[in-house]
């Protein structure tokens, strides 16, 4: 396991397939707290899990920001009990670890990848309780599942990131999901699916994004 910080803590959560297995990192003691960020990985059938560098480097920029930040294994993955459920029964998941982590107050939710896909439903599914706050989308996997339209209140609140050379989601797939709602995209110059050798910069627009206000 790979942690984010000394303070990172293990959690076993209950979703509707069972156990959900977590981990859990707080801002240092003189950060401002700002609520609790919730963190969805990439394709469970093509080895994605939370210790994905993407899911990670995002936990650092929450972390860095003032947020918790929950990363957790979708269904079938790691200690998480159930089998791949083709996006319905991940964003129960994700459902079910915001209300077990954050059942009341602010909220941030961020995806990649397939987590990109279904941290825009849970997005949609919660907007109405007027919770979140942040919301940050990478390399969102719109040639390959049916990507939720944002809220229109929630653009101005959500940063959507993707890789100019991304070979596994084209940028095209993006662009034709982000025109029309007329939703600006992140395009970061060369950038592959990974950002392999641009996580750096992926942090520090997340960062740049969490910092601005609302």
């Amino acid at each position: 396991m790979t942690i984010v910080n000394a303070q990172t803590e293990r959690l076993t959560l209950t979703g509707g397939a069972g156990a959900i297995q977590a981990l859990r990192d707080a801002p240092a003691p003189d950060v401002a707290h700002r609520g609790t960020a919730i963190i969805a990985h990439p394709h469970p059938l093509f080895g994605g899990t939370m210790d994905n560098k993407v899911v990670q480097t995002l936990a650092r920029a929450f972390v860095q920001c003032g947020y918790t930040a929950v990363r957790f294994n979708f269904r079938g993955v790691g200690d998480s009990a159930g089998t791949h459920d083709a996006g319905h029964g991940e964003a129960e998941d994700m459902l079910a670890v915001v209300r077990q982590v954050a059942p009341e107050g602010p909220i941030a939710l961020a995806g990649f990848s397939f987590g990109a896909f279904v941290t825009s439903h849970v997005l949609a599914a919660l907007w109405q309780q007027d919770r979140v706050e942040k919301a940050v989308l990478v390399g969102t996997a719109a040639s390959r599942f049916s990507v939720a339209p944002l809220p229109p209140e929630a653009h101005d609140r959500t940063l959507v990131v993707h890789g100019e050379a991304d070979d596994t989601v084209p940028l095209a797939a993006v662009m034709d999901w982000a025109r029309p709602q007329i939703l600006p995209v992140t395009v970061v110059p060369g950038g592959g699916h990974f950002f392999h050798g641009q996580l750096p910069l992926l942090k520090s627009l997340v960062v740049r994004h969490l910092r601005s206000l609302p």
